[in-house]
């Protein structure tokens, strides 16, 4: 089983970070956790850095409704637990720029 196709906004982010030269190193639909099968939309293992896309904020999307708001809880705080650094984007965040900013200014605070 591959990697499941981009989502629009996933799609954005990703041609962002390909034209900031931020996209070496980083997977896509990257597995962090050995039993469950949470799933990062963009990590870069070797930072222990991970971005999710949050789409549907202003429609009600699954991120946003309680059952959906509960699970992101845990996925997140156990990732963080793991010694992740977890960042989420909204489609604003994301349309204006601000996320490739954000993640580039991490990376640029993270490598030597």
């Amino acid at each position: 089983m591959g990697v499941r196709k981009p989502s629009t906004l996933e799609f954005v982010l990703m041609e962002q970070l390909k034209s900031a030269g931020l996209y070496h190193g980083c997977e896509r639909e990257y597995r962090f956790h050995d039993t469950r099968k949470w799933q990062f939309d963009f990590a870069w293992p070797t930072y222990r850095l991970a971005v999710e896309c949050e789409g549907g904020v202003y429609a009600g999307g699954r991120h946003t409704r309680g059952k959906g708001f509960e699970e992101d809880c845990t996925k997140y705080n156990t990732a963080t637990t793991l010694g992740w650094r977890v960042y989420r984007f909204t489609a604003t965040m994301i349309n204006k720029g601000v996320a490739v900013k954000m993640i580039e200014s991490v990376l640029q605070g993270v490598r030597v």
